[in-house]
């Protein structure tokens, strides 16, 4: 095969995966929009509905390791397949559900666990296995800019099916769009030779790259901010209509502000994935961290406008889920791409254990003290602390041992 035609085929790999990622993603970061219509209809309580989301965000995590390692084992195409599959059914069941343990194992597990493993573990480490090393971070990148588009196009599309069809209408609606991915999946059924990968020297299978990689403070570390990014998300993604509606303005406010995000961050993808082939990752993270520390308190200080709103979505979008190249690029810099599917998926983990607290805490505020104020000074904090994590990360030594194995 030609280079000209290997470029071809994993540039399609690529956009492939940038596709079905686009829609896991847009169908997952919408589901903050049927808080206020499931409540009302169903009298679940806020706090219920959140648990479930939030449970939702610890499970789509969870589900991250565990897809990545059967992708390593067998290859990424039927793990992405199933995952698909599971998160539709799990969104067309969800109208059947009439209390909280039901919509939390509907949503919070089938639906999560579905769409975890048709994202980012399983979509980067199949990507990083086919395409060159010098191009890997650009291609993570374009695969995270799929994500963000899919939620600036979901977002005001749910929310328009929420008003017209109804929030069981859009359950199902959104449960029918996610099964648009299946053929995506086939497109990455077969698991290529490693392209050009850098490795550990002494492959001791599976259960010795987590346990090497666990004992790494700087794997530790990247974990540690990671957490804050997971946090910062759930939250805005849940409970970001409800902000809107304490400020006294319109729900399409809320779904604009969600779709702005994606549309900003696709840039902040697309430039992260140009970064990381050009600096350190670590430092790359540490900018987007305190902007976000920045962004959260000037929101804070401003006026609470639609026009607020939207320069708080564009500031926040453009790092929005921006930061998954650096950390994956991290990742495969200290462990090679062999299991990065996994590893990186351990990384996601902790992500989403900060999710959980996000969604679940930000119910809690509001159902005890009427207002999100102290999630926001905890988000900030968390935000700067995120920040400081990645400082001591030791990349450059990682990145000259690796040039020695090379």
């Amino acid at each position: 095969m030609t280079s000209a035609s290997s470029a071809r085929v994993w540039w399609w790999t690529v956009l492939a995966a940038s596709a079905l990622l686009m829609i896991t993603m847009g169908a997952r970061q919408s589901l903050g929009l049927f808080v206020s219509p499931v409540n009302t209809d169903t009298g679940m309580g806020i706090v219920a509905i959140s648990f479930a989301l939030a449970v939702g965000q610890f499970v789509w995590g969870a589900a991250q390791p565990i897809a990545g390692a059967y992708a390593d084992k067998y290859g990424p195409g039927r793990v992405l397949a199933a995952g698909v599959i599971l998160a539709a059914v799990g969104m067309a069941l969800t109208p059947f559900m009439t209390s909280g343990l039901g919509l939390t194992l509907m949503l919070g597990i089938v639906m999560a666990a579905g769409a975890g493993a048709g994202s980012f573990s399983v979509l980067i480490g199949a990507a990083a296995q086919r395409v060159p090393a010098e191009s890997r971070g650009t291609a993570s990148g374009v695969i995270n800019a799929g994500g963000s588009f899919g939620q600036f196009v979901f977002a005001p599309l749910v929310q328009k099916l929420i008003q017209v069809a109804g929030w069981m209408g859009a359950m199902w609606s959104l449960a029918a769009l996610t099964l648009l991915a299946l053929p995506l999946a086939r497109v990455l059924r077969r698991r290529p030779a490693p392209a050009g990968t850098a490795r550990a020297p002494e492959d001791g299978g599976l259960k010795h790259a987590v346990k090497t990689a666990l004992a790494d403070r700087s794997y530790l570390l990247l974990h540690a901010g990671f957490f804050t990014c997971g946090f910062h998300i759930a939250f805005l993604v849940t409970h970001l209509p409800g902000e809107v509606s304490l400020c006294g303005l319109p729900p399409s406010v809320a779904s604009w502000s969600l779709a702005i995000i994606g549309l900003a961050n696709i840039a902040g993808s697309l430039a992260a994935g140009y970064w990381v082939n050009r600096h350190r990752s670590k430092y790359i993270l540490f900018w987007m961290y305190f902007s976000r520390a920045v962004l959260v308190v000037l929101f804070l200080l401003a006026p609470k406008t639609a026009l607020t709103f939207y320069l708080f979505a564009i500031g926040l979008g453009f790092t929005w889920l921006a930061t998954v190249p650096p950390t994956a690029g991290v990742v495969g810099k200290l462990f090679g791409t062999r299991y990065l599917a996994t590893l990186f998926g351990l990384t996601l983990l902790s992500h989403q254990i900060g999710g959980f607290f996000g969604a679940w805490l930000g119910g809690l505020a509001i159902a005890q003290q009427g207002s999100y104020l102290w999630m926001w000074y905890a988000d900030a904090l968390l935000a700067l602390a995120a920040a400081l994590c990645n400082l001591p990360i030791r990349e450059a030594k990682v990145e000259r041992r690796l040039a020695a194995q090379a």
